[in-house]
């Protein structure tokens, strides 16, 4: 008779805040595309944080679709502190550019 089947790995560390955060943006910008809310300060209400905080997260959307993907998937933080926050994002959200924004993505901290 076999035994139990093993159990699946468990994977180790914490989601990235700033994915966290990413998702959160992409989520609250369906939330307003699909007409459940108002707007950015009905959004930052219903969060219970300040409309300007609201805006630092959903400038997030103003990154380069691949750098999006990038920051949903960063690896587990296994002890310490992220090594990406959304306030080092911001200098790379605030390039017009995507060519220029992907240049300053590949310079960030791993």
């Amino acid at each position: 008779m076999p035994g139990p089947a093993p159990e699946p790995k468990k994977r180790g560390g914490r989601i990235p805040r700033v994915s966290k955060l990413m998702a959160l943006a992409i989520r609250f910008d369906r939330l307003m595309a699909e007409g459940k809310v108002l707007d950015q300060s009905e959004l930052a209400r219903l969060a219970h944080v300040s409309q300007p905080r609201m805006t630092q997260i959903m400038n997030l959307l103003h990154l380069a679709p691949d750098i999006q993907e990038e920051i949903l998937h960063l690896p587990p933080v296994e002890r310490g502190r992220d090594p990406i926050t959304e306030h080092d994002l911001r200098s790379v959200a605030a390039i017009v550019g995507w060519q220029g924004q992907r240049q300053k993505w590949q310079q960030m901290p791993e």
